[in-house]
């Protein structure tokens, strides 16, 4: 189904019964909704589960940008109006988690919890600049230069080594992704600060993230969740950035058991 918000015509697909607690699922920068595909199937028998298409990601609208946090922040609560969610659960894996960050300083009424996957709460120097290099290297040789390379810093080696279906997977999402929305969230990326404010955060958060994640190192996460009043911090082993893919039997497992204790 398509859903209009902030303007923007967005792809989003519900499952599980009515009536049931909601969950959101957010993807990672360059993916699309199908980043959820097994684990919406997991869920779907006790939660209402709504997957979306980040703006310019798979198939919904590529507006031109930059983006900001507070703009996609705003897209999401256009869709919760609009599909008439008045309190989800929401799981973000890297950008997607950042959203979660702000949802929850901003609007915490409208959150029944937060699992924040794979997401740094901050942009220092470094980061900010990779997002750059990702931008530079889009515009010269097309999304299909930076395949690779995001396959490569988002998976361990072990997993590059087996090439597991999972990894054509992650491929096709980053080739299909539109050059416009994949630069427009770079941008926000770059401007990534919710650090200072996360001891604003009053809902029950998990904050998991891979032993081996170069984005978003355990000891980054770590930090983060020490900030937050409450807050779990779950370390995934054999995994990279994309720990939903990367060790799905170990993510469920510390998804599901924070699920159903909120």
């Amino acid at each position: 189904m398509f859903v209009e918000s902030n303007g923007v015509k967005f792809h989003c697909e519900l499952s599980g019964p009515v009536g049931a607690p909601w969950v959101t699922f957010s993807h990672a920068l360059a993916n699309n909704l199908t980043l959820w595909d097994d684990v919406a199937e997991r869920l779907s028998d006790r939660y209402r589960v709504l997957r979306y298409d980040h703006r310019g990601h798979g198939q919904t609208e590529a507006v031109p940008g930059p983006y900001t946090f507070p703009m996609l922040i705003k897209d999401v609560l256009g869709i919760w109006d609009e599909l008439g969610v008045d309190r989800s659960h929401w799981v973000g894996l890297s950008i997607g988690g950042m959203i979660g960050y702000g949802l929850g300083i901003e609007h915490p009424e409208r959150l029944r919890s937060i699992v924040a996957c794979d997401s740094r709460p901050d942009a220092p120097p470094d980061y900010a600049a990779y997002f750059q290099s990702r931008i530079d290297k889009a515009r010269e040789k097309g999304m299909e230069g930076v395949v690779e390379p995001t396959i490569e810093r988002w998976f361990t080696p072990e997993t590059r080594a087996k090439n597991p279906p999972v990894l054509d997977k992650v491929r096709d999402m980053i080739r299909t992704t539109n050059p416009v929305g994949h630069e427009g969230c770079c941008e926000a990326l770059k401007t990534l600060s919710f650090g200072p404010r996360l001891h604003e955060i009053k809902v029950p958060t998990l904050i998991l993230g891979g032993a081996k994640d170069k984005g978003a190192p355990p000891e980054a996460l770590a930090e983060a969740a020490a900030k937050i009043p409450g807050a779990e911090h779950v370390v995934i082993p054999d995994a990279g950035h994309i720990t939903a893919l990367e060790n799905p039997d170990a993510f469920m497992a510390a998804l599901e058991a924070f699920l159903a204790r909120h």
